[in-house]
Parts: structure tokens; C-alpha cells; sequence
């Protein structure tokens, strides 16, 4: 059949799509020329995680376009619909954090992700920044340097940050401008790299602090100015022409590619990143997917350097933006050190990643054998209440093995007695429901974190929904010291014994350990909460509106009863923070 359909392909240029024996999109590539790409899969010579996949293609279609650029599109369309089990690898779902200066209409200072900034004037973004916690420790030293706006909305009178002298009293005052413009004018610089401008300020409040014997706050200043010099030192690499650019470069050896990504931010490299992952077709058509993902998340910079092996005039058209190579001066040295960065990274991390490969994907394949099926996805639930009371569950997803965590999903149920029955029916029905309207993934496998309760309400939610058949259900069952013990196949009803030194054992203790920890953490999050509403009900002072206030700031009672009373007051009143440390204090000592 494979062998008459190739007949049948045209050479034109399209996207191609790899099933297994259940219909289910595996891979997604793309070809310049169909036939003969398509034609190498069956006839060639193949390796490594390709060879893999070609044991398991039953099937394939493909769609004819008319440009490369066109397949390239439509490639990166569809690996992001269907999540093929072979692309996997290659997806990339992590945008990184920018700082956002904003000035109107009070100039804030906040950490951004790529995805979530919303177009407007007035905005400043800087980045990218590899490391969440260097860009929100660079916004955190800015806002205790600059009396910028902290708060969110508008006070009616001033807070905290005014008295410290952190705040310019925004909400109440009148502001002047030339002050403003000119504190703003100092932070775009400082975010634009010139370091000189913070090191002087921080060195003349070290210096003030200690004149005043402010010796702690002067301490402070001081590891805040080491860790600038540090980063400094970091970023030594410059580029004069400060454009914003990436470099980009790879390195291959023994079926595994790693790429490297240097950010380049006004001539200075500001960070990099390394991805490793085994080969799954032609590694330079793997590259150029990684690439197109990549800057679908992320902020594409006005040049992008790499090398001259992939399809640059493709890359340009698809991404509107310079993409070049180089032969000669600083910007080949750049590429040359992404290499020399590339190759270092795989040799350090190969065994790791090979050892780590093997286990993840052993550990599936064991499962499949055990069950006697192909698995690319699992879901699986667990429930949790306290005496019928803030009952939730959640739901952990698995693909080849590894945690899916963008799919990961949390429910409140309506259910109000202890009852994991009905529980477990009401988040099914509402998962899989919703898939089958939304046309969404569906799983393989569903595990319950538990027995025979659990699998039967499982299954009758999938019977109700025609689902019992494409969907296999099985339970964690644990033992009385509340850890995995067997696996009970839905099917049959019968408990699988499990060898605890086996690589699935191991699988399924993680599986069942992860939806439980996630499931616990939503549950303790919607009770601390709950316990603070009610608790703080009997405060004199205290409405729904300053109620919400300080549970999004403080989160639990525990944490609010370790705050200060000026740290309370940041939220509510200062007389309404008195009464809550009184009470708060007061209530955990009896």
C-alpha cells in the first residue's frame, strides 16, 4: 500500500504528515520535493529515533504548497495542532522575560513575558533575559534606587513607599516632569547597558549609608554592587553597532544535534541557550524547525547571524527579518564561539541525555509492552477534599514519558461530600467533553490515582461520551504505606503485579507522585485561602474589597502572621494593619 501511495507523490514542494496503525500523527515535515523526500524513508538507509519512527509508520499524507516558505509554515502549523510524537523534542514552549519600563501614566519598572506584552506607546522592553530571576533582581534593585510607582491602581492616599522615600507619591501629588524625565532618562540608560551610571549611584549610597552608620543597609548595597561587576564581567563580548541580533549555531555527533542561541542587546551578549535532542529526519531541516518554533515565542531581534548550511532566504521571509551568515570579523568569531559552546554542550551532557532518553522512553515502551499498546499520551487524576470541603482535583499529563506540564490541568468540583466517585465522573465528563468539542488531543491512556472506585467512574464517563474504546483506563493502586503497588487494568479488572527494580515501576511512582503533589498543592492553596476569608471576616476594618487585597499579597494566614505591621500596611490602612498583627498574633498563640 505505502509502496503504491509513493507512486502516487508529486515532486512539489509540501508538508507531509507520518501515521501509525491508529490513525494518530506521529511526525510532521516539510520538503522542498515531496516524492523524493518521502521516498528516502522507505528506500534509504536510516538511524537512530528516524529508524524508530519508520517502524511505526503505517500511513501517511501529505499537503502540496506552492513556495518552501509555504511548507515551512504549514509545517510549524501543524506540529503545534497535533503535537506529533516524534516532534516532541523539537517544541520549545518557554518564552523569556523582559523588563518593561512604562512611564504613562506613572513610570513602573516591571518583568514581562514575550507572550503576555501587549502593544502600546510609551513602552520600553529589554531583554531577552535567560534567567527569570537576574531580570526580576535587576527590577527589584531599580525600584529601590528610583522612587518609581510600586503599587498597582490608584491610592487615595500615600502608602508605605512614599515614607521610605521608594515612591514620588504618584496617586495624591503632583509630580514634576523634569524630575521624572530625567530618572527615567538614567534607567534607560542603565537598561541599555551603561553599567557605569548604576555603579556610581550604588557606590554614593554605600558610601552615604555608611556615613550614617547604616552598616546592614550599606552591607546590602555593597553584594547588589559585586553582582553587578559579575554581570559585567559576563557580558565582555561586544559587538559597536548596537543592533539587537541572536547568533545562532549547531553541533552534530551520534544522532544528537545542539543548538546554541547567543542574545545579543545593544552589542552585548546578555545571555545564551542550549538545546540538545536526538535527530528525528535530516537534522538540518530538525534546525531550521527549532528556529521557526523558537521565534514563534519568542521576541525576534532585527538580525539573526548563523550558519550558511541552512535555507537563510526561507528563514528571513519566515521570520520578516535579516537572517545572514558570516565569513570574517567580530560576528564570525561570535559564530564560531556559539560552535565551540555547541560542541562543548553535547560532549559534557551526551551521556546524561542518552541515559536520560533511554530511561524516559524504556520506561514507556515497558508500559506498552505490559499493556500491549502504542502510548504517546497519558493523563491522570487525583482527587483531594477536607471533610467534603474545597474538594478539587487535577490532571497531569505524560507524552513519552515525560511531563507535559503546559497541559497540566486543575479542577473545582461541585461534589460536597466525600466522595471520590462522583468526584472523579464530574472532572472526567468535564475533560473530555470539552476535548471532544474542542477537537483537542485525547489520550491513550488515562491512569487513576487509586482502585476499583475510581477506574468505574472513569470508565462510565468515557462509555457516556463513545470514548470507551479508543481510551484505556487503569489505576495506581497503592498499598497501606501509601505508595505504588500495582497497576489494575480497567479491562479485565485484575491487579498487574509490578517489579519495583523495573524501569515502569519507577514511571508510574513518579506519574502518581507528580498528579498527587499538584493535586495537593491547588487543594492547600484554595484552603489557606478559604481560612483567611474567614478569619480575617472578624477584624474590625476589614471588607471585600481589602480582603482580596490580602490574600493576593499574602497568600496564608501563616505568612500575613509573620509580616510586619509596615508590611501589612503596604496593603490596608495603618491602623487596619495594627488590628490585623493584634488579632493575627493573637489567634496563633492559643
Amino acid at each position: 500500500m505505502l509502496k503504491e501511495k509513493l507512486e502516487l507523490v508529486p515532486h512539489l514542494p509540501g508538508s507531509y504528515q507520518m501515521k501509525d496503525k491508529n490513525g494518530v500523527i506521529i511526525y510532521v515535515g516539510k520538503a522542498k520535493d515531496l516524492k523524493n523526500r518521502l521516498t528516502s524513508y522507505f528506500t534509504g538507509r536510516v538511524t537512530g529515533k528516524t529508524k524508530k519512527l519508520v517502524s511505526e509508520i503505517v500511513d501517511f499524507e501529505y499537503i502540496i504548497t506552492s513556495t518552501e516558505l509555504e511548507s515551512f509554515i504549514l509545517e510549524l502549523n501543524l506540529i503545534k495542532k497535533y503535537d506529533p510524537k516524534y516532534n516532541i523534542l523539537l517544541r520549545d514552549d518557554k518564552s523569556y522575560p523582559y523588563i518593561q519600563y512604562k512611564k504613562d501614566p506613572y513610570p513602573t519598572l516591571k518583568v514581562v513575558r514575550y507572550l503576555h506584552i501587549k502593544k502600546s506607546n510609551g513602552k520600553h522592553l529589554f531583554g531577552p533575559y535567560v534567567n527569570a530571576y537576574a531580570a526580576r533582581r535587576m527590577v527589584n534593585l531599580l525600584n529601590r534606587l528610583y522612587p518609581l510607582k510600586k503599587c498597582e491602581g490608584a491610592k487615595k492616599e500615600v502608602c508605605l513607599y512614599y515614607h521610605i522615600h521608594e515612591c514620588l507619591g504618584y496617586c495624591v501629588k503632583k509630580i514634576d516632569n523634569n524630575h521624572v524625565d530625567a530618572m527615567e532618562k538614567e534607567i534607560l540608560s542603565i537598561l541599555n547597558g551603561n553599567d557605569e551610571i548604576l555603579i556610581n549611584k550604588l557606590m554614593s549610597l554605600i558610601e552615604m549609608h555608611s556615613n550614617n552608620m547604616n552598616y546592614e543597609v550599606a552591607l546590602e548595597l555593597k553584594q547588589e554592587l559585586d553582582n553587578v561587576k559579575i554581570v559585567m564581567e559576563r557580558q565582555k563580548v561586544e559587538l559597536h553597532d548596537l543592533v539587537n541580533r541572536d547568533v545562532v549555531n549547531y553541533y552534530f555527533e551520534n544522532g544528537f544535534i545542539s543548538i546554541e542561541l547567543f542574545f545579543i542587546r545593544n552589542g552585548k551578549l546578555v545571555g545564551q541557550k542550549n538545546n540538545i535532542m536526538p535527530v528525528s529526519d535530516d537534522y538540518i531541516d530538525d534546525i531550521e524547525t527549532y528556529i521557526g518554533q523558537f521565534y514563534s515565542k519568542n521576541e525576534i531581534p532585527k538580525e539573526i547571524i548563523t550558519t550558511a548550511e541552512l535555507n537563510l532566504e526561507i528563514l528571513s521571509n519566515l521570520l520578516n527579518t535579516k537572517v545572514i551568515t558570516v565569513t570574517k570579523g567580530s560576528k564570525k568569531k561570535l559564530l564560531d564561539l556559539a560552535l565551540d559552546n555547541a560542541r562543548i554542550s553535547l560532549k559534557n551532557n551526551f551521556e546524561t541525555i542518552s541515559r536520560q532518553i533511554m530511561r524516559t522512553s524504556g520506561a514507556n515502551e515497558e508500559l506498552e509492552e505490559l499493556l500491549n499498546m502504542k502510548i504517546h499520551r497519558i493523563d491522570s487524576f487525583d482527587n483531594s477534599n477536607l471533610f467534603g470541603s474545597f474538594a478539587v482535583s487535577g490532571m497531569v499529563v505524560y507524552k513519552n514519558g515525560q511531563p507535559s506540564k503546559n497541559d497540566y490541568r486543575k479542577y473545582k468540583v461541585s461534589v460536597d461530600i466525600n466522595d471520590d466517585y462522583h468526584t472523579m465522573k464530574e472532572v472526567t465528563y468535564r475533560r473530555y467533553y470539552r476535548a471532544l468539542v474542542e477537537e483537542s488531543e485525547l489520550p491513550e491512556l488515562i491512569l487513576a490515582d487509586g482502585g476499583i472506585t475510581q477506574v468505574n467512574a472513569i470508565k462510565e464517563t468515557l462509555e457516556s461520551l463513545g470514548l470507551d474504546k479508543k481510551i484505556k483506563v487503569c489505576g495506581m493502586v497503592k498499598n497501606d504505606k501509601h505508595r505504588t503497588n500495582d497497576l489494575l487494568d480497567g479491562d479485565t479488572m485484575e491487579l498487574i503485579p509490578i517489579d519495583r527494580t523495573s524501569n515502569v515501576f519507577h514511571y508510574l511512582t513518579r506519574i502518581q507522585d507528580e498528579v498527587h503533589r499538584y493535586t495537593i498543592n491547588y487543594h492547600r492553596t484554595l484552603r489557606s485561602k478559604g481560612s483567611i476569608s474567614s478569619i480575617l471576616d472578624n477584624i474590625e476594618g476589614i471588607g471585600e474589597v481589602r480582603k482580596k487585597e490580602l490574600i493576593k499579597r499574602f497568600g496564608s494566614v501563616k505568612k500575613m502572621s509573620e509580616a510586619t505591621v509596615q508590611e501589612i500596611a503596604e496593603v490596608v490602612p495603618l491602623n487596619v494593619a495594627e488590628n490585623i498583627c493584634k488579632y493575627l498574633t493573637d489567634f496563633m498563640n492559643k
